[in-house]
Formats: C-alpha cells, structure tokens, sequence
C-alpha cells in the first residue's frame, strides 16, 4: 500500500510538471503570435521567469524523490526543444 502511493505520487508529480510544461509553450506560443516578436524583452522577460520556475519545482520534486534527475532534465530538454522549433518556425515567417 505504502510503495503504491509513493508510486502514485510520483506519477502525479512528473504529470504536474509535464502539464506545467505545456502551459509554458501554450503561453509563448499566444505571445508570440498575438503580442510579441521573440527579440522583445518582455517576450525575454516572461521566457526567463517561465522556466526559472519550473526548473525549481524540478528540482523540489528531484529533492523529494518525486522524479529522478534525468526525467526533470528531460522535460526542460524537450521544452527547450519545442521553444526553440516554435522561435525559429517565427523568424521564418
């Protein structure tokens, strides 16, 4: 019973981040195709803070042994990945 919800936990743990994740991409995404150019500060601004903030809770959930280091690494890795795709998919434009 105790290992399941340890289990439990953890799942819920890295779906919470994984979801957090996402709505950093849905966020830039609407800013950039509706208010800002990926070269304005404020665009810079909201970016930073985006991810400084979910890279704290990873490493909260990694200090509680809710989610082991490689998997917080991969959802900012793949995060980054789509970010990235998304600013140059804009400069494109």
């Amino acid at each position: 019973m105790a290992s399941e919800m340890i289990v439990n936990h953890q799942e819920k743990a890295f779906a919470l981040l994984q979801a957090d994740a996402e709505k950093i991409l849905k966020l830039i995404k609407v800013q950039m195709e509706n208010l800002t150019m990926p070269q304005c500060p404020l665009y810079e601004e909201v970016l930073d803070t985006q991810m400084f903030g979910l890279s704290r809770e990873i490493e909260f959930a990694v200090r509680l042994g809710l989610i082991d280091v490689k998997d917080g690494k991969a959802i900012l890795d793949k995060l980054e990945r789509e970010l990235s795709a998304l600013h140059d998919a804009s400069i494109r434009k």
